[in-house]
């Protein structure tokens, strides 16, 4: 099945406040929207997960205080932007409570995970650095800041 919008986030950060506003006005528009809620969790992102990134038309990607401490959003994001070159998917990016700055420089809680990693992933740091070039890129994209908003006023943009 082809999605008109992949939804990737930080469950803990975003699940049932701006990411289920989100979903719950794309799909009441009608746009077939893609949310992991049935997915079961593990190590590495799974197959289909991957396959609905590659088969959706865009991708929302829902940055918050929490997102890089998730390895599978970290994953989440390298597939993403690699979609974005390869079959000219449009990405999103939102930064829910978070200065896109810190995102683009890895600077606070995206600073302190990338730091981590680093120590877990000694032997394989060019992960690492896909992730902080992923994390650069999409920051750099044209988005939306949703500092002090009102999650249920989505609606107006």
């Amino acid at each position: 099945m082809t999605y008109d919008v992949f939804l990737s986030f930080r469950g803990e950060d975003t699940r049932f406040n701006f990411t289920d506003h989100l979903y719950s006005n794309l799909t009441r528009k009608g746009i077939r929207t893609f949310i992991d809620d049935g997915l079961k969790r593990g190590e590495e992102i799974s197959r289909a997960l991957l396959r609905a990134i590659e088969e959706s038309k865009t991708s929302i990607i829902v940055f918050s205080e929490n997102y890089a401490s998730s390895k599978w959003c970290l994953d989440e994001l390298v597939k993403i932007l690699e979609s974005k070159e390869t079959r000219e998917q449009m990405v999103w990016p939102v930064f829910y409570k978070v200065n896109p700055s810190d995102v683009r420089h890895q600077r606070g809680s995206f600073g302190q995970a990338l730091a981590d990693y680093e120590c877990e992933f000694k032997d394989d740091m060019e992960k690492v650095q896909r992730w902080r070039r992923s994390l650069t890129k999409a920051a750099n994209l044209s988005g939306w800041c949703f500092i002090n908003g009102v999650e249920a006023n989505l609606k107006d943009h």
